[in-house]
């Protein structure tokens, strides 16, 4: 079998190498679920609950070394890593209720780079309390904390909860094994719909990122915006999946917000994410980096105009895959950096001439996207607004709270502290109950809460 190596993305160096499973690695993993899934769902319910919240505790007392190992091979942050541990711990300790008894199910799961082991618990404590067993494949750049925590889960029984390592390839051939009955994915959203496509005999979950918006209004507060908007846009090196993309600003103050978000942004801490102070580290491979130097460039040559960054550099003398933090301001609306994702630290600015000029635009670059507004008048906001299936309110995070509600990280809104409002038309409408400065945004030698 094959070896994948896994390099560290600020440093470059080797942190370790893992098996590019195979098809015989598969058909022995699905081998195993199966033989498990009787017993594991012959459990009650609080039985299997119970299970889960041995692993929790057993994560919990490991999580310091599973958050450095995390930020070692992604780049992100270590507080944010720490963040994500919590967020694991709290998803095994009271996983979602189970929906009505159901047939149990053998459920691959295939991660993400970005957040693995928030996703992986997200997907797995679920479905393993509702007596389903799972297959999870690690993300092919970054499965070194994945398998730490997979070896925590001697709580459980043999087959229950397996995590493979491989490329893409071994991603296609765990979902599409003949006795995998359903499959999660996390990913973009092309490659999303190739794999739903290429499995039609089962049912496929694909949770994808967008190109969502953020509206900023005249009115809006920008002691509070410019911060809330700069940590949703850039955490993790803008590698987030559930905040915007893009930012419409009313252009009688789009001068004045570049140029604070300008003295905010330049003033971030991007280093070795290993360090306290570190804001943003490294992008998560080289291939990440050259794909957002190549849409910054495209975006100027479009005839946007670079305020701040725009380039990979090399902070503090380190080698790897970092992305200056980068402001681009009269971007063309309907251009290309409106309607593609760049996962990588880039706010990109189109002025509008008022909000309904900002709302049609968003619409037009992406039919059905999500919007952020930040506006003193709610009220009108939400008027203005009522055609959208998801719209925010002086709240950056977009995603759906999904599975994760009640903790911070992704786009969960009960510790953002958010009032649900009926709206017509509106499958998600989410007002912040309060306009204030959240603890865990940048910068990050401010935290007081770090491990």
């Amino acid at each position: 079998m094959q070896q994948l190596l896994i390099d560290n993305p600020a440093t470059l160096r080797r942190l370790g190498e893992v098996p590019d499973s195979d098809s015989h690695a598969i058909d022995a993993a699905v081998a195993a679920a199966r033989a498990a899934l009787a017993q594991w769902q012959s459990l009650t319910v609080p039985a299997r609950q119970q299970a889960l919240r041995e692993v929790a505790l057993r994560i919990r007392g490991d999580a310091a070394g599973i958050a450095r190992l995390l930020s070692q091979e992604t780049g992100k942050p270590l507080c944010e890593s720490q963040d994500c541990l919590r967020a694991v711990v709290a998803l095994f300790e009271a996983p979602s209720p189970p929906q009505p008894p159901e047939q149990g199910a053998v459920v691959a799961v295939l991660l993400p780079g970005n957040f693995p082991l928030l996703f992986l618990a997200a997907a797995s404590a679920p479905a393993l309390a509702a007596g389903h067993v799972v297959i999870a494949k690690a993300p092919t750049g970054n499965p070194l904390a994945c398998l730490q925590l997979a070896a925590l889960l001697e709580e459980l029984p043999a087959g229950v909860l397996t995590l493979l390592t491989g490329g893409a390839e071994a991603g296609r051939l765990l979902a599409s094994h003949p006795a995998v009955d359903r499959v999660d994915f996390t990913g973009s959203a092309a490659v999303g719909r190739a794999l739903a496509a290429a499995v039609p005999d089962k049912p496929v979950q694909v949770h994808a990122g967008g190109v969502d918006a953020c509206i900023v209004s005249a009115d809006a507060d920008l002691e509070l915006a410019i911060p809330g908007i700069a940590w949703a846009r850039l955490f993790n090196a803008g590698q987030g999946g559930t905040t915007f993309r893009h930012l419409y600003v009313e252009r009688s103050i789009a001068g004045e917000f570049v140029e604070r978000m300008h003295q905010f942004v330049g003033f971030l801490d991007v280093d070795d994410p290993l360090q306290a102070p570190t804001d943003l580290g490294p992008l998560i491979s080289l291939q990440a980096a050259k794909c957002v130097e190549d849409q910054v460039g495209r975006a100027l040559r479009d005839g946007a105009r670079l305020i701040l960054g725009g380039r990979r550099f090399r902070p503090s003398g380190l080698p790897g895959h970092f992305f200056q933090p980068t402001i681009l301001t009269d971007v063309p609306a309907g251009s290309a950096a409106t309607r593609e994702e760049i996962h990588g630290p880039v706010i990109t600015v189109t002025p509008a001439e008022d909000r309904a000029a900002a709302l049609q635009y968003a619409t037009r670059a992406v039919p059905g996207c999500a919007v952020a507004l930040y506006t003193r008048d709610v009220a009108a906001a939400l008027r203005d607004a009522q055609s959208l299936a998801t719209v925010h309110v002086n709240d950056p995070l977009l995603g759906n709270a999904g599975p994760f509600g009640g903790l911070r990280h992704a786009g969960l809104l009960q510790s953002l502290g958010g009032i649900p409002l009926p709206l017509p038309g509106a499958r998600s409408v989410h007002v912040a109950a309060a306009l204030q400065a959240r603890p865990w945004w940048f910068p990050y030698r401010d935290r007081s809460d770090r491990a």
